[in-house]
């Protein structure tokens, strides 16, 4: 919504003058990683801002959501320190090292009891 009777060429003049660039991005797709999940934006039109050497970009198009696909990197030694500790196969340690996400702590913890 253009303020008063401004024209598309006035407001452009008026932007530039207070240090705003609007350039459109040709994007095929749009990725977000969120910890738990992908945000994927098929379609997208996108606009880059930049407001005084900040950039902030501005997307639409088809929206879909997918579970991330999060790997644990268990290290042969967490899986033995674990298995020492609960004094339990290091079969076990790993898995329950995957059930408790990493976590040493848990892991022995959870092993215990």
């Amino acid at each position: 919504m253009l303020p008063g009777r401004m024209n598309p060429k006035q407001m452009e003049k008026m932007m530039k003058r207070m240090g705003i660039t609007v350039d459109e991005v040709d994007a095929q797709q749009v990725i977000i990683k969120c910890t738990d999940k992908d945000i994927i934006i098929d379609n997208p039109q996108v606009v880059k801002t930049k407001i005084q050497g900040k950039d902030s970009f501005q997307i639409s198009g088809d929206v879909r959501e997918e579970s991330a696909d999060v790997k644990l990197d268990i290290s042969a030694d967490d899986v033995k320190l674990v298995a020492e500790q609960a004094k339990v196969s290091e079969q076990k340690a790993k898995a329950a090292l995957e059930k408790a996400g990493g976590d040493i702590a848990q892991a022995i913890l959870d092993l215990k009891s």
